[in-house]
């Protein structure tokens, strides 16, 4: 996903969430998608055509809000000089807040990618698709397993793998029947993997060439020496797919169980994508806490405390993780006090109660997000800092099991 860093995708990912719960009372709100090549002048000349048409809109309530929206953009786009290089993304409306009561949203947006196509939206929603669509881990690797009794065809793409084709043979196996000659028997059966190879090959073929050449990033080739070796070196693959084959490796098994095998035999090839280095941290953090080594840490109060005292050499935090941190205090007698509490995009902060010292009203202050606290406190400590995806099962488990914060320690802390 473009140049963003992983807490700049989690910040986003966020955004884009608050904004899908927000919808106004008609179509009033304007998503404005401006490529890098747009003249600025065009989109300007637009939106004051739009503001034109809108007067027509019914009700008049409707037609006021949408043209307020249209004033909006046309004062932001006064100060725009130049479209930055990704482009740039403008969403703005009037938004219904609840209690019969409606407030502004102008929001901002650079993309992570290219804008490839100008777009002005209007509904009672924000268009945010070309944003989420954007988000998505599009790298798609091919897997093939294969030994002479099955082969198992499938793609990595993102996170998930997918299970495309199981094919059986019908080579036979070594003992021949009697009445046939040793070498008329090894002939049939070189026969029949070869057959075999070319199934593989061009199943394979027919599922990888369907995907754009540039989603494709390569092919991982596992199962059993030396059928593996055969299928890769008698080019059965189509020969625009065989230029994409990144390794053969050995695996035990060759059917769809066998896949994240072949994944974790490829670590090393595939080191670069952000899955492995999520599942090589996870088993470090699994391996400490079965070895009892005291070098993990998990529960927020647990990881904030090692965090202030810099012992955290990784930080974990699961992408679904949504809470925040509220500083709750009382104006009368001073008391203040800190509680974490999951949010809901759009929920408004609670009552917070009243103060256990005097009986007064506490008021809730200073609302954080609780990845941006624990963030900050990473960075003091030099800590590294990984967002785990729910989307393989150790990510799952780990939000679960876990609540999505944990950290691997450089030393045993007793905390």
């Amino acid at each position: 996903m473009g140049e963003y860093c992983t807490y700049e995708k989690y910040v986003f990912k966020k955004k884009l969430e608050t904004l899908r719960n927000k919808s106004g009372r008609g179509t009033e709100l304007i998503s404005l998608y401006i490529p890098p090549d747009k003249q600025i002048s065009d989109v300007t000349d637009h939106l004051r055509e739009e503001h034109k048409q809108a007067s027509n809109i019914q009700p008049e309530l409707a037609s006021k809000n949408l043209q307020g929206a249209l004033d909006s953009l046309l004062a932001k786009l006064k100060f725009l000089n130049k479209v930055p290089e990704n482009g740039i993304v403008y969403l703005t409306g009037t938004v219904d807040t609840g209690a019969n009561r409606t407030g502004m949203v102008n929001e901002v947006l650079i993309p992570p990618d290219p804008v490839v196509r100008y777009i002005y939206h209007c509904d009672s929603v924000f268009y945010l698709e070309p944003l989420e669509e954007m988000l998505r881990e599009c790298s798609t690797y091919g897997l093939i397993l294969l030994d002479l009794r099955e082969a198992t065809i499938g793609m990595l793409v993102g996170k998930q793998i997918e299970v495309i084709r199981h094919l059986h043979s019908t080579v036979p196996g070594k003992q021949r029947k009697g009445g046939q000659s040793a070498h008329r028997f090894e002939q049939l059966r070189r026969i029949a993997i070869h057959d075999f190879y070319k199934r593989i090959g061009d199943a394979a073929s027919a599922a990888f060439l369907e995907l754009e050449p540039a989603e494709l990033k390569g092919i991982l080739i596992g199962g059993h020496s030396p059928t593996k070796e055969e299928f890769s070196e008698g080019e059965f693959l189509h020969y625009e797919l065989q230029k994409k084959v990144l390794g053969l490796f050995d695996t035990g098994y060759t059917d769809e169980s066998g896949f994240s095998e072949l994944i974790n035999a490829a670590e090393d090839t595939l080191q670069g994508i952000d899955l492995f280095k999520q599942k090589k941290d996870m088993e470090i953090f699994f391996k400490e806490i079965a070895t009892e080594s005291g070098k993990v840490s998990y529960g927020e109060d647990n990881v904030r405390a090692n965090l202030e005292i810099k012992a955290v050499d990784v930080l974990l935090l699961s992408e679904d993780l949504r809470s925040e941190r509220v500083t709750i205090k009382c104006s009368i007698c001073g008391y203040e006090n800190k509680r974490t509490r999951k949010r809901k995009p759009n929920e408004a902060v609670p009552v917070a109660g009243n103060c256990p010292e005097c009986g007064s009203a506490l008021e809730a202050t200073d609302v954080i997000d609780i990845v941006s606290e624990l963030s900050e406190l990473a960075d003091k400590g030099d800590a590294r800092i990984t967002f785990i995806s729910t989307d393989f099962d150790e990510g799952s488990q780990f939000m679960i099991a876990f609540g999505g914060i944990a950290a691997i320690l450089r030393y045993s802390t007793g905390v």
